[in-house]
């Protein structure tokens, strides 16, 4: 019986994902990019100023696919490159996370309250059991993903 519950959660993580894939992407081109840029912009909120080496070991991209993002980040005048005041070979990309979050505000906003509202339907304990699977799920993605990219 174990085994069956095990399958069907694989295959509603699975499906998760997918889906996951598909309403980034639908965002994405609604924002005007393509694939999951939009998602790269998630870090300069979280970290602010990045040099395109710390952007791409935060999101495991070639340092060259990084400079493209940056050049249509900058384009769309999300972020701009600066040299860094206290060593000038360094160039810090600098995001204006104003514009950043009027772009995706709106496009997150109503998914944002749904899932809130989703997660207050769950008691304390189911929410701790989907928190504790989530983070473990992630540990292991990482674990998995740096025997492919030490």
């Amino acid at each position: 019986m174990k085994i069956n519950k095990i399958i069907e959660v694989r295959k509603i993580s699975q499906q998760y994902a997918y889906t996951s894939l598909q309403l980034h992407e639908t965002i994405a081109r609604n924002a005007g990019f393509v694939g999951t840029d939009h998602k790269y912009l998630g870090f300069f909120l979280q970290k602010g100023s990045l040099t395109a080496g710390e952007l791409a070991k935060l999101t495991g991209l070639t340092t060259g696919a990084v400079t493209g993002l940056i050049d249509r980040f900058e384009k769309k005048e999300l972020v701009k490159r600066e040299f860094d005041k206290n060593d000038r070979r360094k160039v810090m990309i600098v995001p204006d996370a104003q514009k950043i979050t009027a772009l995706l505000e709106p496009l997150y906003k109503e998914f944002q309250q749904q899932t809130e509202n989703l997660i207050a339907s769950f008691s304390e304990q189911e929410i701790e059991v989907i928190a504790s699977y989530l983070s473990k799920s992630m540990e292991l993605m990482k674990e998995t993903k740096n025997k492919f990219n030490p």
